[in-house]
Formats: structure tokens, C-alpha cells, sequence
């Protein structure tokens, strides 16, 4: 009689662990696409519209760009972003364009900076989303016709 309660404990123990491990190896929800909605700086541009930028992630926004493309002030952004855009898809997409000369040195330097902006609610590939009333903003910024549009060390952008 002894060697079947045994049994029956140890045969309960392992159905309860296979039922623990079944649990856990469920797949969970997880956010299908993490990103920081937070804003690190916002402009105006020439029409009024509020263009932000937002912390984002490595597909987009300041975490993209900051390293990628080596621009570090949120001046920078807004200096751009003063002009009126270059181009406009009327679907959201605002192409902004200046430029940033070195100064201080005898033959100056120059180069041409782009900010791509998504002024509406979702990025155009319908992923992320901001929420009622908000855009998505600065989705890129870099150094048009340099190495891996890469701005200089030089234009302390």
C-alpha cells in the first residue's frame, strides 16, 4: 500500500511540473513595437505647425539619429525646421533642408542637412502611432552627400 502513495505523489509532481512548464513556454503579448513617445525638443516652422522630436528608437527619432548620424542638438533641428519644407507628399511627409558652414578657418566648410518629418498621427508604414492629437515628428536627420550621411565632427551639430 506504501508503494502506491509513492507512486501517486510522485506521478502528481511531475504532471504538476509539466503543467508549470507548459504555462511558461505560452507565447505573451508583448508590445509589437516598442519606442519612447517622450519629447526631447519641439520647433516651429514658417506655417506654425509644431514639429516635435521624439525620443523614438533605433529605427527613428532622436535614438536613431543621434548616433547614427551624428547630430546631437535639438538647435540644430530647429534651425532646419525654420525654413519652409522642401518638399511635402500631402500625406504627412515634410522634407526640411539647411545648411551648416565651419567657421573660424581660413577655406570654411559646408554641408547640407535634411530633417524628414512625419507631421501626422502614424509613421507612413502604419507601425507606430502616437494617439489621438499628436504627430509622430522628427522621424530623421542627417548629412546629405556625406559617408553614411554622417555629419562632420566639425559641424558640432
Amino acid at each position: 500500500m506504501r508503494k502506491i502513495e509513492v507512486a501517486a505523489a510522485a506521478l502528481s509532481a511531475v504532471a504538476s511540473l509539466s503543467a508549470g512548464f507548459a504555462a511558461s513556454a505560452a507565447p505573451t503579448a508583448a508590445q509589437p513595437h516598442p519606442w519612447d513617445r517622450r519629447i526631447k525638443c519641439q520647433a516651429k516652422d514658417p506655417q506654425g505647425r509644431k514639429i516635435v522630436t521624439r525620443y523614438g528608437n533605433a529605427d527613428f527619432g532622436w535614438q536613431h539619429f543621434t548616433g547614427r548620424h551624428n547630430i546631437k542638438k535639438c538647435g540644430t533641428i530647429a534651425a532646419v525646421v525654420k525654413e519652409h519644407p522642401e518638399t511635402d507628399d500631402h500625406h504627412g511627409r515634410l522634407t526640411y533642408g539647411g545648411v551648416a558652414f565651419e567657421t573660424g578657418v581660413p577655406r570654411p566648410r559646408m554641408v547640407n542637412i535634411v530633417v524628414i518629418v512625419q507631421y501626422s498621427r502614424k509613421t507612413k508604414d502604419g507601425k507606430y502611432d502616437t494617439g489621438s492629437g499628436q504627430t509622430i515628428g522628427v522621424i530623421n536627420a542627417f548629412c546629405k552627400n556625406q559617408p553614411a550621411n554622417k555629419c562632420p565632427a566639425w559641424a558640432k551639430l
